[in-house]
């Protein structure tokens, strides 16, 4: 008697991996942080901020279970991280940077208030 049994066709496809949730909010926030930076830092270190917190959720996911989500997800994550730390640091010296002009101009003001020219006569 022959064994006669059909072969089972195998599975030659890769199980698809998905995007990593939220690489491209990341990515374009970090970017946009960048590119506002000069508005008197408040909307770049805004947006920094959060895709510095959303990359770090996604960045556990992927962690946690890297073979579910694609390479190219995560390196749009990875860049959007880098770009929000930039625009983070960008806007946080842009920040101090005109508290110290108006600290400097008060003083400058103050000075010049202090010491009226027409009093000394």
């Amino acid at each position: 008697m022959e064994n006669t049994t059909t072969p089972q066709p195998q599975n030659v496809n890769p199980p698809v991996q998905q995007p990593l949730p939220n690489a491209t909010a990341v990515l374009v926030l970090g970017i946009l942080s960048i590119a506002v930076c000069w508005c008197y830092g408040l909307f770049g270190i805004t947006m920094g901020i959060i895709a510095l917190v959303l990359s770090g959720k996604a960045k556990a996911l992927y962690n946690e279970n890297p073979e579910q989500y694609s390479q190219a997800s995560f390196k749009n994550m990875n860049a959007g991280r880098i770009c929000a730390l930039i625009g983070t640091i960008l806007s946080s010296v842009y920040i101090a940077f005109i508290i110290i002009y108006f600290i400097i101009v008060g003083a400058a003001i103050g000075t010049i208030f202090t010491q009226l020219p027409w009093e000394s006569f």
